[in-house]
């Protein structure tokens, strides 16, 4: 079923979750929204079929020479001029600058790993807007990284846990130098005078690095966590002599965090397969829940049913004594349908499917006012 409005035919799981869900809150009148949709289609769809035809010519073009040069590995200057010729590149100008502005650091800064996952996926979703952070202790125990052999999944394993305790302080001690001494003989962790301090064998010992000490949690001297950074990134030690595994770690160190992957493309495109005006919704209501930041997802885990929800972000204390708030969550990207897609799920002109980037921009960059507004 389709609702009629400013000259399109929407349809109306799509039009209902919007007129309900994305609208109320943003200051914008389900019908000044229609008719700038409207407006913005009908100017630019017929120049997305130009664009369409274009490429299609390119294409033919490229197909046609590539026929009839049966030698092309051997004469790519002439192929590039070809190339130019038709518009598909442009010849080498020589050199020049470009500056960009506003940019993430997530993107221009620092280095790390991104992950895309279809945004139908709740679930999914999630579990890669929360994997900015990670235990390394998990990663290791439940994995083949230490070998499996003789190992008892049912119940928390002693001797691998000592293994991953093992791996995990030579792994600390490959990026966070100490003066003197390994990670794997501490026996206290403490913050004096705004100096991260360690004692090992009843000696004081510092970093090499000061300024890889960025903060704690808790109090100086009975800190519950330790932040360090390296290469722009960070490392949470986390401190607690009751846990299962500070239990047999001399330190009392339960776990080592990592940050690692800064940014995720919700995808709603190659990963996805969204057909109609009910698959669309499903997708930009998880977007939705994103930019609102209350998306969750229940499911069966082990016959226990589990709530997964967005990480919050985290807070310590600086090693100068200010608060330090850093992100919870990996910067969220969208990756909208390309040009050469086209969907039922809003029809216009006579009865035309609407292109689907098209749709997909409008309605993402809508959404998206939500998380601009929770930071005004």
């Amino acid at each position: 079923m389709y609702k009629d409005i400013s000259g399109l035919k929407v349809d109306e799981v799509l039009y209902n979750f919007l007129d309900q869900e994305v609208l109320p809150g943003l200051n914008i009148s389900a019908e000044n929204f229609w008719s700038g949709f409207s407006s913005y289609i009908n100017e630019l769809a017929p120049i997305n079929a130009k664009l369409l035809v274009k490429r299609q010519n390119l294409q033919s073009q490229i197909d046609s020479y590539y026929k009839n040069t049966p030698s092309l590995e051997n004469d790519m200057d002439s192929y590039k001029i070809f190339l130019s010729s038709i518009g598909y590149i442009e010849m080498d100008k020589g050199p020049f600058k470009i500056q960009t502005t506003n940019v993430d650091s997530e993107i221009s800064t620092i280095a790390g790993s991104q992950l895309v996952v279809p945004i139908s996926n709740a679930r999914y979703a999630l579990n890669a807007a929360n994997s900015r952070w990670g235990s390394l202790y998990d990663a290791l125990y439940g994995t083949d990284a230490i070998s499996t052999k003789n190992h008892n999944p049912t119940q928390f394993d002693v001797t691998r846990g000592k293994e991953v305790i093992d791996w995990g302080k030579s792994f600390l001690d490959d990026i966070i130098l100490l003066e003197e001494g390994s990670f794997k003989d501490i026996t206290k962790i403490e913050i004096i005078d705004h100096q991260l301090q360690f004692i090992i064998n009843d000696k004081q010992v510092r970093l090499k690095s000061p300024e890889q000490f960025v903060g704690y949690q808790g109090s100086s001297t009975k800190p519950k966590a330790i932040l360090l950074s390296h290469h722009g990134l960070h490392i949470e030690i986390q401190i607690d002599s009751e846990h299962v595994v500070g239990k047999i770690d001399p330190a009392g160190i339960s776990d080592i965090i990592l940050e690692s992957t800064l940014s995720t493309i919700m995808d709603l495109e190659d990963s996805v397969a969204a057909v109609d005006g009910e698959d669309k919704t499903i997708c930009y209501r998880n977007w939705l829940g994103l930019m609102q930041g209350n998306l969750n997802d229940k499911f069966e885990k082990n016959g226990k049913e589990i709530t997964r929800s967005l990480n919050a972000d985290k807070h310590f204390t600086g090693s100068d004594g200010s608060e330090i708030k850093l992100h919870g969550r990996s910067l969220i990207l969208v990756r909208n349908v390309g040009h050469l897609m086209t969907n039922p799920a809003i029809l216009y002109g006579s009865g035309e499917e609407i292109p689907e980037g098209l749709m997909d921009a409008m309605i993402t960059s809508l959404i998206a006012m939500h998380d601009l507004i929770k930071d005004e």
